[in-house]
């Protein structure tokens, strides 16, 4: 219980820092890769991505999701790519090699589609390495690039505003 405070503790000053000397640039380069970062128990509909990234031209395997939660990986068998906070150590180490290697993916946009309020998934929005990140509204306002305020129940509010907004930043690329 101990190392558990003071994991969170760690983890909470090792956030703030990344978020400190996080410098936020716009581009107008155009979104050709997606990662998305999502809470199992906020929302757990994969096509609705598929969908997504078919309307902003993304091609299929130019887009990756990884899902979080609090419970083991054996709860949900279906996704691939579920995650849990025993997969993040002390001062944001990561100890799964296949997150690893999707937080240092430097996707062109990434999408953080939770509206729960938890370290981990704030931590792992912080330590990726894409250029533009959107999210849902949260407290800490650092974490995302672009913010769109609604829930994960409305998801087609979501998607039509991230297709507005990517259009009138020129981040979507018409003809491919």
């Amino acid at each position: 219980m101990i190392f558990k405070g003071f994991k969170e503790k760690s983890n909470r000053k090792y956030l703030d820092k990344l978020l400190s000397s996080r410098t936020q640039s716009v581009s107008d380069r155009p979104v050709k890769s997606l990662g998305v970062i999502t809470y199992l128990k906020d929302f757990n509909y994969l096509n609705a991505f598929e969908n997504l990234a078919k309307e902003l031209h993304i091609r299929p395997n130019r887009l990756e999701v990884i899902s979080f939660s609090l419970e083991e990986k054996n709860d949900m068998n279906t996704w691939d790519k579920l995650f849990n906070p025993n997969d993040l150590g002390r001062k944001g180490a990561v100890k799964n090699i296949e997150l690893e290697r999707f937080l240092n993916t430097e996707f062109d946009a990434l999408i953080s589609f939770y509206e729960t309020d938890i370290l981990e998934l704030k931590l792992l929005t912080a330590l990726s390495k894409a250029q533009f990140k959107i999210g849902l509204f949260q407290p800490d306002e650092r974490l995302n690039d672009l913010i769109i305020k609604t829930s994960t129940k409305d998801f087609d509010v979501f998607q039509a505003e991230v297709k507005k907004y990517l259009t009138i930043l020129n981040k979507i690329e018409y003809d491919q």
